[in-house]
């Protein structure tokens, strides 16, 4: 670990020596090292780009549009170690609260007996893409632009919440368990809404992890057997999607990391390690290319190889395993 610790520290990219230092050397991210360190990450060229079709401080396209839109721009910027409190994204914070609140959003729409709208409710189940409302709340609280607004959608995730503890997008009627991939960034904005916030959200909290621990990070209740391939798979960034690094990474914010259910992707996170202790990104959700390519990004996020270390899922990595050296 500490040749590929020295490798991270050396890196041209900002935001992973900022992460090498605070999530897995410990230093406090409120030092006067620290503020210079995110001003180093703000000012960067990967920062620039990612902002870069600002018009007036908005991006001209939806909030939602992958993975260029205000929405996906400031959840990266959260992810990289930006400063808190900077009052040029307030423009993009309102491009997702104008979609989030919009009426669009939420109506109920009924199309030759299949409900299209984002969120209805099926036997009594809110069937809501909970992930966007999540991942905003993470957000939000990251970068320190959350106010009054950010409370209400902390609230319909808890109003949505499934009996299971998870959330689901599903509009079949027959679909009575939650999704991974709808649960995760909703836990992960609560986890935060939780510390920000008076009001409890300890319980939605508990009931998500919970969710996740039963099924060990990747594998079904039932039988034990492996969900997806796609869950056992190194990626960065995972955006909506899931894998069970990233759920590992999540447990780590909500303090379960020791949980001993946590134990087999440990394992499994443990024998992707390369010879000189990185790790790769093994497949990809983004791809790079010309305005109109699907699953578009301005940035290249490390690469993918088998073979090769790719520093952003090497610091998600060692963050969650320096967690479990540390003491308690």
């Amino acid at each position: 670990m500490k040749s590929v610790i020295g490798r991270l520290l050396a890196s041209e990219e900002p935001s992973v020596r900022l992460r090498t230092r605070t999530e897995i050397l410990g230093e406090s991210s409120g030092s006067k090292e620290m503020r210079t360190a995110q001003a180093d990450v703000k000012n960067s060229a990967r920062v620039r780009l990612l902002l870069s079709e600002r018009v007036r401080g908005t991006i001209p396209c939806h909030p939602y549009a992958k993975w260029v839109g205000a929405h996906w721009v400031l959840s990266a910027l959260a992810d990289l170690g930006y400063p808190t409190n900077d009052r040029s994204l307030i423009p993009l914070r309102e491009q997702v609260y104008e979609w989030l609140f919009s009426q669009a959003h939420l109506e109920y729409v009924r199309r030759h007996d299949v409900f299209a709208g984002p969120v209805v409710k099926v036997r009594g189940l809110a069937r809501a893409h909970a992930s966007m409302e999540g991942n905003a709340v993470y957000y939000l609280h990251s970068l320190g632009l959350a106010d009054d607004r950010t409370d209400v959608l902390a609230d319909r995730l808890v109003e949505w919440q499934w009996p299971d503890g998870g959330w689901n997008c599903d509009k079949r009627s027959g679909a009575h368990t939650s999704s991974f991939t709808e649960t995760l960034l909703p836990l992960r904005g609560l986890v935060l809404q939780s510390m920000a916030r008076r009001k409890p959200y300890h319980d939605s909290v508990a009931r998500a992890v919970e969710y996740f621990l039963e099924r060990r990070l990747f594998k079904r209740k039932g039988d034990g057997h492996v969900i997806s391939e796609k869950f056992t798979r190194l990626h960065y960034p995972c955006y909506w999607h899931y894998d069970f690094l990233f759920g590992l990474k999540v447990m780590k914010e909500a303090g379960f990391l020791r949980d001993e259910r946590c134990t087999d992707a440990i394992s499994l996170l443990k024998s992707k390690t390369l010879e000189d202790g990185g790790f790769p990104a093994e497949e990809a959700y983004y791809r790079r290319g010309p305005v109109g390519t699907s699953g578009r990004s301005l940035v290249g996020w490390g690469g993918v190889s088998q073979t090769k270390v790719n520093e952003f899922v090497t610091c998600d990595a060692l963050g969650v395993l320096k967690t479990l050296s540390s003491r308690r």
